[in-house]
């Protein structure tokens, strides 16, 4: 259940769950091309994030052997870690049976692999830091 609009910091930091159920919806809407990709630590398994790839991103990830993505919200291409330093290196990507997603398995170059930060300040490992409690609250697991 979609709650209310809220600042990043409720959204990232919070624990009422707000789900964006109409995420998708807005990417075919904004005439994004692209596909999701799940972000996978190769060695523990670890789902880090998922995020979304056009032809333009995928070309870039397989030649620098790194993880970019493509920013739906920016609308631009986005190499991860280029800022913080926290690069995802390639091991594969792998594609789906009916060839409408993808899956890179990387390794954390870094510290981490969210652009959120914990209470002690350093990068999390993953973006999938809080538990849904119930259908309308979360809670941290770190």
């Amino acid at each position: 259940m979609l709650t209310r609009m809220s600042t990043t910091n409720d959204l990232e930091e919070g624990t009422a769950q707000q789900l964006d159920f109409n995420k998708i919806g807005s990417i075919g809407q904004s005439g994004h091309q692209v596909v999701p990709v799940v972000l996978q630590e190769a060695d523990s398994g670890d789902v880090l994030f998922v995020g979304y790839a056009n032809e333009t991103a995928l070309r870039m990830t397989l030649e620098l052997e790194s993880a970019v993505l493509y920013s739906t919200s920016r609308e631009e291409i986005w190499h991860k870690g280029a800022t913080s330093g926290d690069t995802l290196s390639l091991v594969d990507v792998r594609v789906n049976c009916e060839q409408n997603s993808l899956l890179y398995r990387v390794r954390r170059e870094g510290q981490g692999a969210c652009h959120t930060r914990g209470q002690d300040g350093s990068t999390r490992s993953g973006c999938y830091y809080r538990v849904l409690a119930n259908e309308n609250e979360l809670f941290f697991v770190e």
